[in-house]
């Protein structure tokens, strides 16, 4: 009989996710938020993604052998609680909760995933339900998921999950092993999502904002480092300023925020609004810095030992979507591969959970080679959604779709339009990678600032990202590191900045997929003819979204999107809708 596991996340109340094991073959994953509409999918269960991998592998809830979930119970013999309510002392109640009842949010989420499981249609009488802790979930996402045989290290930095914040371990032959966690409010990832809250976006949302921003500031203007330390083999967040809870947050127009009053009295108001202005893009520039200085002392005095000898990393964790501390990591002349899980916030403990179980049952798993695991949709499917659609769109089909599609859309790029592309099963984790993207020319002038202006409605001085073949890779990044997630970023190499200047980044970096056509073959093939068409085989990518929406997974989402933006051209498979003014 088949070992089926399904992974459910949801734990910390965002980010719910389903992921479906058979066998160690990852066949399905997907988040919640892309079915209910609603981003993060905020104190939701993953009913509908669960649901979805169920009925993708065709399998029924008495087929799963187990279920995990990536939130355990932690012992009061352990020091992650009682380190919780020493450094909350301030919060007596907090402190008190941490040590007398503090399973308590475990035991109420194995509560709501025991009623998703039912609405599914599973006997619990009959259901195992496996649960693990949570920074073992982001570790088992990343190890075994690498594909690396050697001995590996393995680093995990996010908000927090059940205590723990910080994650060091190694693996080796399938096994995880654990050399030190760090607690709250002593975390790193937290911190950053206090000053995220500072500048003024929504923590677990906005950090990546924060990371754009801070290249048009000075990170040496302003010195952070009081805001944290590490010294002896611990981190310390200074708690009169971040990470803070109760009577100490900060509080504006009915709202707490993760820092203090004293924070406002030393760097002055909020940001607010959409400018990146002075001084607030220097704090940015700031506190990247002391999150990357930070980051890489602790990996040198934990994992630095097992680096030398065999020059294997995986990260994951909200921490290692942080891409401009990866390409400092990859910089390290003790680091020769580092794999990021491409979902490693919290929607890729859903992998992370299922997998550890896998292994831990003495099934491994495969190695991720994409992120191509959501829903895919036919042709009919297209054509009857843009039937039922109000908006009646003007369809055609591209006959010989395998081929005509990447030509024909290809010059539409290359005449400087921007172009929604759906095609095959949607992306699982936060990066768009040629399921559900934007497209633009890289070297087409301005096609960058009308996508965020007209089209994603956002922050003018956000960046965009490049998809590029495996054959120019090497050439535009100067190095042949995979990089098939758009988990790092690169300097850019000389020339190609002005070749394709739509995908650089302030600080002359890109965010970068690199593609083998195995992976997306209409993809790939795009971008061939593409190279033919401009000399370049590289192709602005965004996800396939406006500004606070989830990324698209119907044609239906992917109507609604395009009639309520600037786009004029959406293909979807082999149908292309071109909006009444727009010539084809």
């Amino acid at each position: 009989m088949a070992l089926t596991v399904l992974g459910l996340s949801g734990a910390l109340t965002h980010d719910p996710s389903a992921a479906l094991y058979i066998d160690g073959k990852l066949v399905a994953a997907a988040e919640e938020e892309r079915f209910v509409r609603d981003k993060h999918a905020k104190n939701r269960m993953p009913y509908e993604a669960a649901r979805f991998c169920l009925d993708f592998a065709g399998i029924r809830p008495r087929d799963v052998t187990a279920v995990a979930i990536p939130f355990a119970p932690i012992s009061i013999f352990e020091p992650a609680r009682w380190h919780y309510a020493k450094r909350y002392w301030y919060a007596p109640d907090r402190g008190l909760d941490a040590i007398l009842t503090g399973n308590r949010r475990f035991h109420r989420y194995k509560r709501r995933i025991e009623w998703c499981l039912q609405q599914l249609g599973f006997d619990l009488s009959r259901t195992e339900i496996v649960p693990v802790e949570h920074h073992l979930t982001h570790a088992s996402s990343a190890y075994h998921l690498s594909g690396f045989q050697e001995k590996t290290a393995i680093l995990g930095i996010d908000g927090k999950g059940e205590y723990a914040t910080t994650f060091f371990g190694w693996g080796e032959n399938g096994r995880i092993h654990k050399i030190k966690e760090f607690y709250d409010p002593d975390s790193l990832g937290g911190l950053y999502g206090a000053i995220t809250e500072y500048l003024g976006f929504e923590m677990l949302d906005g950090e990546y904002k924060v990371m754009g921003m801070a290249p048009y500031g000075d990170p040496y203007k302003y010195d952070f480092s009081r805001l944290a330390r590490f010294e002896n083999g611990e981190l310390l967040i200074d708690t009169e300023l971040a990470n803070v809870i109760g009577l100490r947050r900060y509080k504006e127009k009915g709202k707490g925020y993760y820092f203090s009053p004293k924070l406002i009295d030393w760097l002055g108001p909020m940001r607010h609004g959409d400018v990146a202005d002075e001084p607030y893009i220097h704090y940015a520039a700031s506190m990247q810095k002391l999150f990357e200085d930070l980051a890489l002392q602790m990996m040198d005095y934990y994992l630095g030992d097992i680096l030398r000898e065999t020059g294997k990393l995986v990260f994951a964790g909200g921490g290692a979507l942080n891409v401009k501390l990866n390409q400092k990591i990859i910089a390290r002349p003790e680091v020769k591969e580092l794999f990021v899980q491409p979902a490693s916030g919290d929607s890729g403990t859903a992998v992370g959970a299922a997998s550890y179980v896998s292994v831990a049952r003495g099934v491994p798993v495969e190695k991720m080679e994409h992120v191509y695991l959501g829903p895919a949709y036919s042709n009919e499917d297209v054509i009857a959604a843009c039937a039922r659609h109000p908006a009646r769109p003007q369809w055609e089909k591209i006959a010989d779709g395998d081929t005509a599609v990447p030509q024909r859309i290809a010059r539409i790029l290359a005449d400087g339009h921007p172009v929604a592309w759906f095609q095959g099963r949607m992306e699982f984790g936060p990066r768009a990678l040629g399921g559900r993207s934007i497209l633009g020319c890289p070297s087409a002038p301005g096609v960058a600032d009308r996508i965020n202006e007209q089209i994603k409605f956002r922050e003018r001085w956000r960046p965009f990202c490049p998809s590029m073949l495996d054959t120019v890779g090497s050439q535009m990044l100067g190095t042949d590191h995979p990089a098939p997630f758009m988990t790092f970023t690169f300097e850019v190499a000389a020339g190609w900045k002005e070749r394709v200047p739509e995908v650089v980044h302030e600080d002359g970096t890109a965010r970068a997929q690199v593609l083998k056509r195995e992976y997306n073959p209409r993809y790939y093939d795009l971008m061939k003819e593409l190279e033919r068409l401009t000399g370049n085989g590289v192709v602005l990518n965004t996800s396939l979204n406006r500004r606070g929406e989830p990324m698209i997974c119907s044609p239906t989402d992917a109507l609604n999107m395009f009639f309520g933006s600037d786009l004029q051209y959406l293909i979807m498979e082999d149908i292309l809708v071109v909006k009444g003014e727009a010539t084809a």
